[in-house]
């Protein structure tokens, strides 16, 4: 079998031979999409690696011997899963690496904010520094005093629920796919809506994928649920959140930080989002309450190392006889 790496991301195949073993054909190579593939790479590809890149079915359609594709990552939304499904390719995805990193980022963020840590670190960086002093703000709360409300209690979202519980925050979820019972296994209380949570959450933290359903999830209207003086930590896709509505809730007072480690074009191009425009010029509106972060949440060199190992287990899985974490065609 031939598997092709479109990405070059490692040095070596040491890895990918221990897993894939001697037989394998594993080919690394470095184009800058699936355009880029010669004839020669799509005539013998059985497995399809994507990492950073596209791969729409016009592309996927040019190799004739593809049976699946493995999204590096968690998200698969790069993948046209509709025209895999219809020529009877697998999709599948590694949704169980850097799970403990997102998840220490999300609270790092919201522990970041709410006892002023970024706000005193700035303030007393100034040219002329602020007052040896506190600093009166509804930004700075106590952990106990709020209600941490979580949009997805998948891997990550549950994580997170756990590590809010161990700083004393009264935790609610809402996920209308998790089974009954998931509030009980893990001792937190459970919204029967979106706007129930929205509407009891001082603290928003985001872990839910990217679908049709879910883009622009958190709009003006929903921002203007949350309590007044809320903060929203969005560690998992940026279209979910409307940036533009983030920013005039900030600029309003409505809320009082906010933490992204993820916005909606990445890496951003002209014109960027009137928010990382203003938070990069250092506005003085912002200051303290906005943490931008390169979607470098789930960066260790740990979890690089579970992505090149876990990828290819799931490849040598796809093409054996027990496919794993394969995604529903039917899935967003």
């Amino acid at each position: 079998m031939t598997i092709l790496y479109p990405e070059r991301m490692y040095a070596d195949d040491s890895v990918e031979r221990e897993v894939f073993g001697p037989q394998a054909h594993i080919v690394m190579r470095d184009y800058g999409s699936l355009a880029e593939v010669s004839e020669a790479d799509r005539a013998s590809t059985e497995g399809l690696m994507i990492f950073r890149q596209w791969a729409p079915g016009a592309e996927l359609a040019k190799f004739p011997k593809l049976r699946a594709v493995v999204r590096m990552g968690v998200g698969y939304d790069r993948v046209d899963r509709a025209w895999c499904a219809a020529n009877n390719v697998l999709v599948a995805n590694v949704p169980d690496y850097g799970t403990m990193e997102v998840a220490d980022s999300a609270m790092a963020l919201v522990l970041s904010l709410r006892r002023g840590i970024v706000l005193y670190h700035e303030t007393q960086r100034r040219p002329t520094p602020a007052p040896w002093t506190q600093i009166a703000t509804r930004l700075i709360q106590r952990m106990s005093a709020q209600t941490f409300g979580i949009v997805g209690l998948g891997r990550i979202g549950t994580a997170v629920a756990l590590r809010a519980k161990a700083f004393g925050f009264d935790v609610v979820f809402f996920d209308p796919l998790r089974s009954n019972g998931s509030d009980l296994a893990i001792g937190v209380r459970r919204a029967k809506s979106l706007d129930e949570l929205l509407a009891q959450s001082d603290v928003l933290s985001i872990h839910t994928p990217q679908t049709p359903e879910t883009i622009n999830m958190i709009g003006a209207r929903e921002l203007a649920l949350l309590p007044e003086g809320a903060i929203v930590v969005n560690t998992a896709r940026g279209r979910i959140v409307d940036i533009d509505a983030l920013e005039e809730a900030l600029r309003g007072g409505r809320l009082a930080g906010a933490g992204l480690d993820v916005i909606p074009v990445e890496p951003p191009v002209e014109p960027i989002p009137s928010l990382l425009r203003a938070y990069r010029a250092k506005e003085d509106w912002l200051e303290g309450r906005l943490i931008i972060t390169p979607h470098a949440a789930f960066h260790t060199q740990h979890a690089w190392d579970d992505i090149r190992r876990k990828s290819a287990e799931t490849m040598a899985a796809a093409l054996g006889n027990a496919p794993q974490n394969v995604i529903d065609p039917g899935s967003y």
